[in-house]
């Protein structure tokens, strides 16, 4: 894969996103750049059935319009007591315009949903997952490399912290006694979905002399 001068274009808005892309690329003297730095392009429309679908259309699309590499990720929020849900459907679980304190108060409602036909008088807690997959396409050789990270925790009843984004307040993380919105960055990147699969394709990058080759 080839770089356009050190430059790594990742098909995102998500400025808390693009912070961990640089953080994770720098070593590998990369300089991140986002949909913000190209906004006469436009959006990429994810309806596909997973989250690898979806991660490799948008590095796809954004990659054949630029016609350079292009890094892209897909990532969501899949509770055991909702049947998976919300999914693939995580950024835009309240419709498609909500925002994340949209996202989390519909989570928290059909939970409470599910508690009142068990009628246990308690707080239901489930177990769930933070699943990611990034894509890295180069539109030159038509090459994509993919990793896939997770990370397993527990849906709290009443959202805390206020770092990260998403449903980041909401995800207990029962060796840290936190939420994700509690920990650092550093401690997020760690042990997050997301820092695992960048982990994972930084070291394919690594072996492959970075996108030169």
């Amino acid at each position: 894969m080839k770089s356009d001068g050190g430059i790594l274009i990742v098909a995102t808005k998500n400025k808390g996103k693009v912070r961990e892309f640089e953080h994770a690329f720098s070593p590998l003297g990369l300089t991140v750049k986002s949909m913000y730095d190209y906004p006469d392009l436009p959006d990429v429309v994810e309806d596909g059935a997973t989250f690898a679908e979806n991660a490799f259309k948008k590095s796809k699309a954004v990659g054949d319009a630029l016609g350079i590499p292009v890094l892209a990720d897909d990532s969501g929020l899949c509770v055991d007591a909702l049947d998976g849900r919300p999914g693939v459907y995580s950024a835009r679980y309240a419709g498609e315009n909500a925002g994340d304190e949209e996202n989390n108060l519909k989570l928290l409602s059909e939970l409470e949903k599910l508690k009142q036909g068990e009628d246990t008088g308690q707080p239901l807690l489930s177990t769930a997952r933070f699943i990611c997959t990034l894509s890295l396409y180069d539109p030159s050789s038509g090459r994509e490399l993919t990793a896939e990270g997770a990370v397993e925790g527990w849906i709290t009843s009443e959202p805390a912290g206020g770092g990260g984004f998403g449903y980041d307040p909401l995800f207990y993380l029962a060796e840290y006694e936190k939420t994700m919105a509690e920990l650092t960055l550093e401690e997020k990147q760690r042990i997050s979905h997301r820092g695992t699969a960048l982990r994972l394709l930084t070291e394919k990058l690594a072996a492959a002399d970075g996108l030169n080759s």
